[in-house]
């Protein structure tokens, strides 16, 4: 994976030396993403930079690219994050097209498919990209961004329309002197009432935009111009259970088997359910056959993350039943594979949530995000891609708000039905200026417009059918882009490619259109994620294919709330701190005074272990994510408008 970021202004000369300075800072912000090398190209009024994480072909893959279509002198010039899993089947349709090819990098693949069919290509592409081609005859920036936004892309239009800055992450953009660190209502809104969630597009800070995911955009002189080449649509399911369940297994044989094209060493995170077990054994199986000796290769790596005394501090509760670390143990035991187990200190969670909101540009996942950032650091010593099981519980149903009634019923989004015990830490002047609860209710009405057809389902009334329906479209939509930018932001700052095989847009297509009932027609009855286990049973134990959901595993340790709980008490005390005019102090204080109890409570709606976000974020989350805003604000300089 790479980093990527440019500039166009049509009232400035970006060949002068000081602008050329301007592009090289916005591509050094994101030297992290790319380790291996950094390349620029500038014209009259574009300047391009690039930072390279080598996967493969080292010296055919360099960037920025600059080719020209078969027998003319039109140069496009490309700067690319992202991989794709279909270059074979391209180069060969492009060779029979008269293109010619100096290497075997995907990215000279992608230009040629942009030069022969335009903006197009995209809807040919099977993998993850956020992309930039610029056209130097037509004077045009086309822009492109995956069709799940697993690779991230962040744009910014300037001068009144004159200029436009885009990046990776927000951080490039934040390098150019055309873009503060300025937020408004709806910036604090975002943060303080959605966060760590985001809205799709919204980039938190003033004038910032993120490319939606499955859209391109065209930026010349004419202006802005944005397409949705994909989106998800309704088609009628013909196939049987049985049928069903062998399509499921193909296509994420197929996603996990081209996802391991790699010229670096190649592992799997593997927690011991059902998703992460799913994808590892379908690596084994894709890499095991043996070569002309009759041996195969090296094992599989696999990584597991875990914390000190976990045995001891876990909290069993409905969200996360149970620790990982012997099921990761008995899955990688059982297919063979090199196992690794990162065990990471309380004390270093703590200190790493600052590192974790410079990753993300944002305050994020507190604790979980922090945890991932250095399971990262550690998986990168031995490791340079692995593969991931996100996106199995979005798309199976898989999340308990699929399965609570309460949840279904909320009439906002399901993983964060409890805002009320999130605003009554809130300072007054927050709750007028920013409007959380209309901001929130807001934004939750465009989503559920977003939502589209869908079909009669047997044994199910219509109006749970469209309900279910709409919570799994807010899940693809709305919550999966939280953990995709985590995982993005967190491998990313160490040089860690981390993909994600449930993601094939061919899967979710598929997948997205297997009735209900099907989806969750178990052995004995309705049953989580029913139809994926139907489709592993021939392939993972049986212990394994019928264990519960368990999420990402946090740490339960008191010395992790001990340790933020010090930091938020520095915070309390300090009169400068830049969160204070956004909290209660007295009720926040309260609730710090009454960290470690079991008896502690976010506020009038549930205890301790309700999550405020997803399944993971309770009481000691929400502390820790009201630090990294503390630490949002003095890093980034954040200006209130």
């Amino acid at each position: 994976m790479c980093g990527i970021a440019g500039w166009v202004d049509w009232d400035d000369d970006l060949s002068d030396p000081r602008n050329q300075i301007v592009v090289h800072a916005m591509g050094e912000a994101l030297a992290h993403r790319g380790p291996d090398e950094s390349g620029a190209w500038f014209g009259p009024h574009t300047g391009l930079a690039h930072r390279r994480l080598v996967v493969v072909d080292p010296e055919g893959g360099r960037q920025p690219m600059v080719r020209s279509r078969p027998g003319t002198t039109e140069e496009y010039v490309i700067v690319y994050n992202g991989e794709l899993y279909n270059t074979g089947e391209l180069r060969n349709e492009l060779e029979k097209r008269g293109y010619i090819f100096a290497g075997h990098s995907d990215t000279e693949t992608l230009l040629s498919c942009y030069i022969e069919w335009g903006p197009e290509c995209v809807e040919r592409l099977n993998g993850i990209f956020a992309l930039a081609i610029w056209d130097v005859a037509a004077e045009s920036l086309f822009l492109a961004r995956d069709r799940l936004g697993v690779k991230p892309l962040f744009y910014t239009v300037r001068r009144g329309g004159r200029a436009l800055l885009f990046g990776s992450e927000i951080k490039a953009l934040l390098a150019h002197p055309l873009v503060p660190a300025e937020v408004d209502a709806e910036g604090l809104a975002e943060v303080f009432a959605l966060g760590p969630g985001r809205t799709p597009g919204h980039g938190v800070f003033h004038g910032i935009e993120e490319l939606r995911p499955g859209w391109w955009m065209r930026f010349d002189r004419q202006g802005v111009h944005q397409h949705q080449y994909w989106r998800l649509e309704w088609r009628e399911h013909t196939d049987d259970l049985e049928t069903t369940a062998e399509k499921v297994l193909e296509l994420l044989a197929d996603s996990v088997a081209r996802q391991l094209v790699s010229d670096v060493p190649l592992g799997t995170l593997l927690s011991g359910g059902l998703d992460s077990s799913a994808v590892t054994t379908l690596a084994v199986q894709a890499t095991a056959a043996p070569g002309p000796s009759g041996v195969s290769g090296s094992p599989l790596i696999t990584w597991a993350v875990d914390y000190p005394d976990n045995d001891r501090y876990f909290i069993s509760n409905a969200f996360q039943p149970e620790a990982d670390r012997q099921w990761a143990s008995r899955v990688a035991e059982f297919l063979g594979t090199d196992h690794h187990t990162v065990i990471i200190e309380p004390e270093q969670l703590a200190e790493a949530l600052d590192r974790a909101v410079v990753a993300r540009d944002l305050p994020g996942m507190a604790d979980i995000d922090s945890s991932l950032y250095l399971f990262s650091r550690a998986v990168k010593a031995k490791t340079t891609v692995v593969l991931s099981g996100e996106a199995a519980d979005e798309l199976f149903g898989g999340y308990p708000w699929f399965w609570r009634e309460d949840a279904l019923a909320a009439g906002t989004f399901p993983w964060m039905r409890h805002l009320d015990a999130r605003l009554h830490f809130y300072s007054a002047d927050l709750l007028r200026y920013a409007r959380p609860r209309e901001y929130v209710s807001r934004r939750y009405h465009e989503a559920l417009a977003e939502v589209p057809p869908s079909g009669d389902q047997a044994g199910i009334s219509a109006t749970r059918a469209r309900r279910l329906v709409e919570v799994a479209y807010l899940s693809l939509s709305r919550f999966l882009p939280t953990l995709l930018d985590r995982k993005d932001r967190m491998g990313m700052a160490w040089g860690l490619e981390i993909r994600v095989p449930f993601c094939d847009h061919r899967l979710v297509e598929y997948v997205w259109n297997i009735p209900w009932e099907m989806k969750v027609r178990g052995p004995a009855g309705e049953q989580p994620k029913a139809i994926l286990r139907r489709a592993l049973v021939k392939v993972l134990p049986d212990p394994v294919v019928n264990r519960r959901k368990s999420p990402y595993p946090k740490t339960h340790h008191p010395a992790y709330e001990a340790a933020v709980v010090a930091k938020l008490r520095e915070i309390l005390s300090d009169p400068g701190s830049p969160l204070l005019p956004f909290v209660d102090r007295r009720t926040l204080a309260g609730l710090i005074d009454r960290a470690g109890s079991r008896h502690r409570h976010l506020g009038p709606e549930g205890g301790s272990e309700t999550p405020w976000f997803g399944q993971l974020m309770t009481t000691p989350q929400f502390l820790a994510y009201l630090f990294q805003i503390d630490i949002w604000m003095r890093r980034y300089r954040v200006n209130v408008r």
